[in-house]
């Protein structure tokens, strides 16, 4: 099979040597042909030696990297690449938990498959594709899945119409790619939460604080808890189950709350301990001095792009600030940034100058990160997107 190459510019090859999935627009020096978004190319230096293959699409990343070896990406090249994935799930022993049934398979560039998303919902493979490329295979991802998964596998169902690139040709609908099921309820570690496939952010659930939300339960008896930006509450009910002597969760979005509510109901009917509120997180923060004794600071990401990381770090370092003013004396926080484009040193020194400005003497307890399921890909950095403190507040 003949592919497209592309030659890079002097000097350019030096991170595909070190295996970074990524060739920036800037480092290519030519194109043999005429290519069209998505088509699969060959990389090469500019001494033509080959460097790898990957997929060429329009904008700053120029070719997502697939192999750095000479491959024909067919069935049984994604079978492959999905087969390594489960193992890695399989080997955390994510997918023989009677108690939970959602778990990430495959994780974009940590898993070798750029613009990639599957997760697992009892046996339904929910996709999630950010580019072109991975779109336009989708089918023969499909296939994959089928050939790995087998009789586990139930249905598969592609949630993309909100992620594909808008200057694409592309046009996705969201809807089932293969059977059908009724995906109502996730379960996660004994607890159970409604999945909304269609409308619902991520994949319709938030698998990556799986292992973070267990250690807030550990610190959650006899604490009057503050959950921030809730969404479905994830937080909440660890709180709930982990003794709790009052939870409220609070999101700007009524349907968040409304979804955190239902939530609560399904696993806690008519505890009174519990209670949600539609309000921005700030201004809540405001009005609840020395209310709380735990608080949840989850955001979503401030920042998306790096040319907005200096406003991002004034977010996170206005809203800790807060947390840390008001939190009761001897008292719990646990903040995250899911900012792919903030670090882990930038988000630390953030909440390093919150505390100096909150004039309160903070330790850290423990530093958090995504779970296993979200494997850091170590060539590629940016793979490690979500970082956290448990901090201790004097």
């Amino acid at each position: 099979m003949e592919f497209a190459k592309i030659s890079l510019k002097p000097g350019k090859e030096q991170s595909l040597l070190r295996l970074h999935p990524w060739v920036f627009s800037g480092a290519v020096d030519k194109i043999d042909r005429n290519i069209e978004e998505g088509e699969v190319v060959e990389v090469y230096d500019f001494k033509n030696n080959f460097l790898g293959v990957g997929y060429f699409q329009i904008g700053s990343i120029a070719v997502r990297m697939i192999a750095f070896d000479k491959v024909v990406p067919d069935v049984a090249f994604w079978t492959k690449k999905i087969q390594d994935a489960l193992a890695v799930r399989e080997a955390a022993g994510l997918t023989s938990n009677p108690d939970t049934n959602a778990w990430r398979l495959v994780y974009a560039e940590g898993d070798g498959m750029p613009g990639l998303i599957i997760d697992m919902y009892d046996g339904t493979a929910v996709l999630q594709i950010h580019t072109v490329g991975m779109y336009i295979i989708k089918d023969t991802i499909c296939q994959a899945l089928e050939n790995v998964l087998g009789s586990r596998l139930k249905a598969i169902y592609n949630k993309s119409e909100g992620t594909i690139p808008f200057k694409s040709r592309i046009d996705p609908e969201n809807g089932f790619l293969k059977g059908k099921t009724e995906i109502n309820v996730a379960s996660e570690n004994g607890l159970r939460f409604y999945v909304d496939l269609d409308k619902g952010q991520k994949t319709g659930f938030f698998i990556d604080q799986r292992e973070n939300r267990v250690l807030l339960e550990k610190y959650s008896k006899d604490r009057n808890i503050l959950n921030l930006f809730c969404y479905t509450g994830g937080f909440s009910l660890y709180a709930l189950r982990g003794g709790a002597s009052l939870v409220h969760s609070v999101d700007s979005s009524e349907r968040a709350i409304e979804l955190t509510k239902k939530n609560v109901a399904l696993n806690f009917p008519e505890d009174a301990r519990h209670q949600a509120y539609a309000e921005d997180a700030f201004k809540f923060l405001d009005k609840s001095k020395n209310k709380y004794d735990l608080i949840v600071l989850d955001p979503p990401a401030f920042a998306k792009h790096l040319n907005v990381i200096p406003n991002a770090l004034k977010g996170y370092r206005k809203l800790n600030a807060k947390a840390i003013q008001n939190i009761k004396p001897g008292g719990i926080i646990f903040t995250f940034s899911c900012s792919q484009v903030i670090s882990r040193d930038a988000f630390r020194k953030t909440v390093f100058s919150a505390a100096a400005k909150a004039g309160r003497y903070v330790r850290i307890l423990h530093q958090m990160e995504q779970p296993a399921d979200h494997p850091v890909n170590i060539y590629h950095p940016e793979s490690e997107y979500l970082k956290g403190l448990v901090l201790f507040v004097e």
